[in-house]
């Protein structure tokens, strides 16, 4: 029978888990206030993810692809929120990254949905672009904590 408390084993997960937490929100501080997120955070992030390093995790660089190629084809998106996701990807590895991405942008969609319907109720014009690093820092926490990980 497994106790129900944290083990020594999942202390790196827990440390590591706090600083991705904390920078990521400061990433969604920056992007809603000044519309960027600082190279400084994002390398931070990346520095996070060599904590309990495993080499397979830097495929997690990829989940920035879909960005990048959307950013080059449609533009409206900042590259600091490919970097951010990159950085993040190389914390979380390649699946748990897409399913950060996938998270955050769901997120968004559901929001800008409802804000949506706020807006046209209160008969006012939408606003057109959001900062993306609030919803993909729900992803990134969400797609941590995803696979059993921590044992409380």
């Amino acid at each position: 029978m497994q106790a129900n408390c944290i083990s020594h084993g999942n202390l790196p997960f827990l440390f590591q888990g706090g600083i991705f937490f904390a920078l990521l929100l400061l990433a969604t501080v920056f992007d809603i206030r000044k519309r960027m997120i600082p190279d400084t955070v994002c390398l931070l992030i990346a520095m996070a993810g060599l904590i309990g390093f495993e080499s397979v995790k830097l495929f997690g660089i990829l989940t920035a692809l879909p960005l990048l190629l959307a950013a080059l084809l449609w533009g409206g998106m900042g590259g600091g929120d490919i970097k951010l996701t990159a950085a993040s990807g190389i914390v979380l590895g390649f699946q748990r990254g897409l399913a950060a991405m996938v998270i955050g942008l769901t997120a968004l969609l559901l929001f800008y949905f409802f804000y949506s319907i706020v807006q046209r109720l209160r008969k006012r014009e939408r606003q057109k672009a959001f900062p993306l690093a609030p919803f993909l820092s729900v992803g990134c926490i969400a797609a941590y904590f995803m696979n059993g990980g921590i044992i409380l």
